[in-house]
């Protein structure tokens, strides 16, 4: 008898083009014919069903609703957009997903937070070759991220963003307006407390990276740092306790929430102006 060949685990992104290519198939149309349907590229659809390609969200929820699956393909996605990232970070996403709360410190502008535009501008500077395949995934997964802001039950979110990324405008006016503008519509959503920590505050303990904090629904909570060259999760109590006290400084030192939203319509004035 011979040996059974362990094919290894079948990735989050294969499952989803495995179930598009079904559904089609089901519904009975051609490629062309969905790509007709849909106004979306035939080869774009292609691609997707071969798991070359990661879609947007929006992609997905345009498919469920035209096979009538409810939010099946979106589901889908959420596991396939996890492909897109190193292992220790996948799992840091996952908890991410399921958090009730959610603090966080960034330097830049924080993925959750980023217009579509603006993540494009960030990611391509990482590419010392153009990749436009790898840019546009990339993206995908990040702006799928920002679904977790609003997913019921809404996790109550605090960000303290460093003044430093609002001295670091897009390469485009247009852009950077836009993520000005996201990032004052979000601190106004209720469950999302946003606070600016100003230059005036001098040199702090988290110059180097960023920093989240997650609890879950049982109270167990995790830390995750990041720098320009790794990140690292903290699951012992021990260091998710000793983050926590170096969040509640930085939360402590920075404008507060009325204040930040006015730092940033000032900031919008003088770029209109």
């Amino acid at each position: 008898m011979g040996e059974t060949v362990d094919p290894g685990p079948v990735s989050g992104r294969a499952i989803l083009g495995q179930t598009l290519k079904v559904l089609r198939e089901k519904a009975g149309k051609s490629l062309g014919q969905l790509a007709e349907d849909t106004g979306y590229d035939k080869s774009y659809l292609s691609r997707l069903e071969s798991g070359e390609r990661l879609s947007k969200v929006t992609v997905m929820e345009d498919l469920d609703s035209y096979y009538g699956t409810g939010d099946l393909l979106v589901g889908h996605w959420k596991a396939a957009r996890l492909d897109a990232f190193m292992d220790e970070f996948k799992r840091f996403m996952e908890l991410e997903a399921t958090a009730r709360i959610m603090w966080k410190f960034a330097l830049g502008v924080p993925g959750l937070l980023q217009t579509e535009d603006f993540a494009r501008e960030v990611l391509s500077g990482l590419q010392t070759t153009p990749d436009t395949d790898w840019v546009e995934e990339q993206v995908a997964a990040r702006i799928g991220c920002q679904y977790l802001l609003q997913h019921k039950p809404e996790p109550n979110v605090r960000i303290v963003i460093d003044e430093f990324a609002f001295r670091r405008p897009a390469a485009l006016p247009k852009t950077w307006e836009e993520q000005l503008l996201r990032i004052e519509t979000v601190a106004l959503w209720p469950n999302v407390t946003l606070q600016v920590l100003p230059f005036s505050v001098g040199v702090h303990h988290h110059m180097q990276g960023s920093l989240t904090l997650l609890w879950q629904k049982d109270g167990s909570g995790v830390a995750y740092t990041e720098g320009t060259t790794r990140g690292e999760l903290i699951e012992d109590p021990d260091g998710v306790l000793l983050h926590r006290l170096s969040y509640d400084r930085l939360r402590d030192l920075a404008l507060s929430p009325s204040d930040s939203l006015a730092f940033i319509r000032d900031l919008l004035k003088e770029h209109r102006s």
